[in-house]
């Protein structure tokens, strides 16, 4: 697993100091690279999410595309009881196939439940299991204010979240940047060349409407209210925002509006390594190779007031002691760490660019009598 952990900035905006989500029982409004939280209101207070629930579905979705379980291509079969979902869906029929990319577009673009249990089904086996799989991803996230009880966000007696928590899981979602590849889309179609052709139109409208907004979701319930975790981008910075139980659609996008305005006229990032870019080459022991190239698991950057100077900042790589092979690609190995007067002001991982088998017995042979002064 990827790891990521700020020190929260010190004198961030409160809801007493700005007019930001009146209109909301819980908000909060987040930098995604360092998890900076900007502004926030009852951030942790445990509400319905409704369709918001569907940011943990996709997550367990990309991880499994990630790891080689499922492919975009591979076909999907309805059950009769994905088929008997209610409320937003596309209609899927019993036994019906689709591929998990058109599965996806309908979750991401339309918040369809019945495609959401067909993936849950598709990856876990029953959705039950796949509930189990995402309560232990919110632990492993170590989310205190959620519990799942469906993969679709449908009413279900003690299935809560927050504010503070759907925060992190879009901000663990977001790093699977395909993901935006649908969550961006405003409009698009399913079963085309079909008479059953289906309009998909995203639920969050302002995709369309603020620039730089390309996810993530919205969400609906008498009892949740209108709900919304949203993400947009300029420049170098990307935020999160999160607004639950607003009164209605006008007053969340309203409110997530105002958030994305404060955030990107009053504060910037200050970049200091991008995803993947390289970090160098450590010895490890026992390898093929002497060395193991390794790379940014993430993002590194700083939040800071426009305008405000970066000084005295310390980058430092800390590399876990004694590496040894074998190790997999993507494999934590070490954390980048910046710091200024002592202070940590963000960390994150340092992952292997390359799988790294173990030396063969006549490798380690020749090595330990110097037969030899290269190794490849």
């Amino acid at each position: 697993m990827i790891f990521s952990s700020i020190v929260p900035l010190q004198g961030m905006a409160s809801e007493k100091k700005l007019n930001l989500a009146e209109n909301a029982k819980s908000a909060i409004l987040i930098e995604r690279d360092t998890g900076a939280v900007i502004f926030e209101k009852n951030s942790d207070e445990k509400l319905p999410p409704a369709s918001m629930t569907k940011i943990m579905t996709m997550l367990l979705i990309m991880e499994a595309i990630s790891d080689g379980k499922i492919q975009l291509d591979d076909k999907v079969r309805t059950s009769e009881y994905a088929a008997s979902m209610g409320g937003s869906q596309i209609f899927l029929e019993e036994g019906e196939e689709m591929t998990v990319d058109e599965m996806l577009k309908a979750i991401a673009i339309g918040s369809a439940n019945d495609a959401s249990v067909a993936m849950a089904e598709k990856i876990a086996g029953s959705e039950e299991n796949f509930v189990d799989m995402m309560n232990a991803k919110a632990k492993e996230l170590g989310l205190k204010n959620t519990k799942f009880q469906n993969s679709t966000g449908l009413p279900a007696e003690d299935h809560y979240s927050s504010a503070r928590d759907m925060a992190v899981m879009a901000k663990e979602l977001l790093k699977y940047e395909e993901i935006t590849k649908y969550t961006s889309m405003y409009e698009d179609y399913l079963r085309e060349g079909t008479d059953k052709k289906f309009w998909l139109v995203n639920t969050n409208r302002l995709v369309k409407f603020y620039p730089g907004v390309d996810g993530l979701k919205t969400g609906y319930t008498n009892e949740a209210k209108y709900c919304l975790t949203a993400t947009a981008k300029k420049g170098n910075m990307r935020t999160i925002a999160v607004v639950m139980g607003a009164p209605t659609p006008k007053d969340r996008n309203k409110q997530i509006t105002q958030m994305f305005d404060y955030a990107f006229s009053q504060y910037e990032t200050k970049p200091f390594y991008s995803k993947n870019e390289k970090i160098g080459e450590f010895p490890i022991k026992k390898g093929e190779r002497r060395k193991l190239k390794a790379v940014a698991g993430e993002s590194v950057s700083l939040l800071v007031k426009k305008g405000e100077k970066v000084d005295n900042v310390k980058k430092q790589l800390v590399i876990n002691k004694d590496l040894k092979a074998p190790i997999k690609k993507g494999t934590e190995i070490g954390k980048i760490v910046i710091s200024k007067d002592g202070k940590v002001l963000a960390e994150n991982s340092i992952i292997a660019a390359e799988d790294m088998n173990s030396a063969s017995w006549w490798t380690l042979f020749k090595r330990s009598f110097g037969m030899f002064t290269k190794i490849q």
